[in-house]
């Protein structure tokens, strides 16, 4: 989660845990392996094994229904880096005269 989505809704980071360990009770195979703040940018950071049949991707759509709303991009990495993926708010459209 981005230094910025955090500063903007502080709540979201509990919000986010309590999340995370209700879709455990819902996947078994997903785990929380770490929680910790990033200190040179700020990011809320959450380490988690998923299990190859589940699509994260699907959970970051649930989750956007629970949080203000945001936007997510997935970060490249080269395997076998687990992928990453940023919740950051969304980009503010700039007005047009």
């Amino acid at each position: 989660m981005s230094y910025r989505y955090v500063q903007e809704h502080p709540w979201v980071v509990q919000a986010m845990t309590g999340f995370l360990s209700a879709y455990f009770m819902e996947h078994p195979g997903f785990r929380v392996q770490r929680h910790f703040e990033e200190l040179e940018s700020g990011m809320q950071v959450w380490v988690c094994d998923v299990p190859p049949t589940m699509k994260v991707r699907f959970l970051l759509r649930r989750l956007q229904e629970d949080i203000p709303p945001c936007h997510y991009k997935q970060t490249d990495t080269v395997p076998p880096a687990r992928p990453q993926y940023v919740i950051d708010s969304p980009e503010k459209e700039s007005a047009v005269s």
